[in-house]
């Protein structure tokens, strides 16, 4: 049976050649545990994750004593939020997120509501951008955490970090971005974008799943983080557990092929983009999800009217894989794209197209082609959505 074309390249993406070749010693001839301080298997684990610790750090303007290494971004987003309102509970129980976060950042939150804690969601705009002034109004004195992605992960939207960090800094409130959609897409520095936290992950990017990281500053401020996990005390005591270390090498090598590729991947990869939104926009009844410009070239996000979600995807499951939205919330309707003022029967009948490293334009060609026959058989058929 022939594989569709895989356009879920937000969900996860393929192990690059060169992670998976980087990463095999690590499986069979260093297998060491990096925290075996006594033998050669140990220091050469040790070793290799303290590269690994360098790259990434040096990706997004931090030094390595600054990443803490998690299983994932949901991990890292937990330890963030978490760790900042029990190691700041004292000062204040205010926090502030965005309504289009993803889950990894809005269930924390919620939680914390049931300990007490009050959180600000924030509205966005009609294009998915966070109006900056509601951002300033909601900012109190017993604000202890801001928290706001920098790609949407389902609609690609870049939010403006760097201002956001501002405003955070003004008022000495420390500032969390959730970057696993960002990293080694767009340029990200901690310093010169005032992040106090960033959660990041490997396998959006080419690398293994299970391995991602958190930066935490260090200084101006140093921020306190209470730890999730406890045990060996790894990680400066702040995530405890076995490192593993064929993971965190691939990471770094994801990290560094990213870094190296990424304003050549980037400006192809918008072009794919672009021809396949010119053969798209032209199916009528279809509606853009997101700003067009402040986005992840890799990302397009669209609602049909007038047909039935499920229809839609079961019509192309043999030419392509894709989702209608966020691989960790599937079923229901988007909480993103409600946000963004979107009818629940939009919601339901929307695709989000992630765009890869392996993409070519024959493949959008074809994809493009049976969406609009597909599209145009389905709208002749009332919705049974509810």
């Amino acid at each position: 049976m022939k594989r569709p074309i895989y356009l879920d390249n937000h969900a996860t993406t393929p192990v690059d050649p060169q992670v998976l070749e980087a990463m095999l010693p690590y499986f069979t001839e260093q297998f060491g545990n990096p925290a075996s301080a006594g033998h050669m298997y140990g220091w050469e684990a040790s070793a290799a994750v303290e590269r690994a610790r360098e790259i990434i750090a040096s990706s997004i303007g931090a030094e390595p004593e600054e990443i803490v290494f998690t299983s994932g971004a949901t991990e890292a987003n937990n330890l963030a939020i978490k760790g900042v309102a029990e190691a700041y509970f004292e000062k204040g129980r205010h926090i502030v997120t965005v309504q289009t976060e993803h889950r990894a950042v809005l269930d924390p939150c919620a939680y914390l509501e049931t300990l007490g804690f009050e959180i600000t969601y924030l509205p966005v705009q009609a294009n998915g951008l966070l109006d900056l002034s509601l951002l300033e109004t909601a900012l109190r004195k017993d604000t202890v955490l801001v928290s706001v992605m920098a790609a949407n992960n389902e609609i690609g939207v870049l939010q403006p970090i760097a201002q956001i960090g501002a405003l955070c800094h003004e008022r000495g409130i420390l500032f969390h971005c959730d970057a696993a959609q960002a990293i080694a897409k767009i340029a990200i520095n901690v310093q010169t974008q005032n992040i106090d936290l960033l959660s990041l992950t490997a396998h959006k990017i080419y690398g293994p799943k299970g391995i991602g990281a958190l930066y935490v500053r260090r200084k101006n401020p140093r921020v306190n983080l209470a730890p999730q996990l406890h045990g060996g005390g790894q990680e400066r005591g702040r995530r405890s557990g076995t490192l593993y270390t064929p993971q965190i090498v691939g990471f770094a090598k994801a990290v560094e092929l990213g870094l190296a590729q990424m304003t050549e991947e980037n400006t192809r990869i918008r072009k794919l983009r672009d021809r396949l939104w010119a053969h798209l926009k032209t199916i009528e009844g279809i509606h853009l999800n997101g700003d067009l410009e402040q986005r992840l070239p890799q990302n397009l996000n669209v609602s049909f009217e007038k047909i039935d979600g499920a229809a839609l995807l079961l019509g192309l499951r043999n030419t392509v894989a894709l989702s209608t939205g966020s691989a960790c919330s599937s079923g229901k309707p988007s909480h993103v794209l409600t946000a963004l003022g979107r009818s629940p029967d939009l919601c339901r009948a929307s695709l989000r197209f992630g765009l890869g490293r392996f993409t070519t334009a024959p493949e959008l060609d074809t994809v493009a082609s049976s969406l609009s026959q597909t599209i145009t058989t389905l709208q002749k058929i009332p919705s049974k959505a509810p």
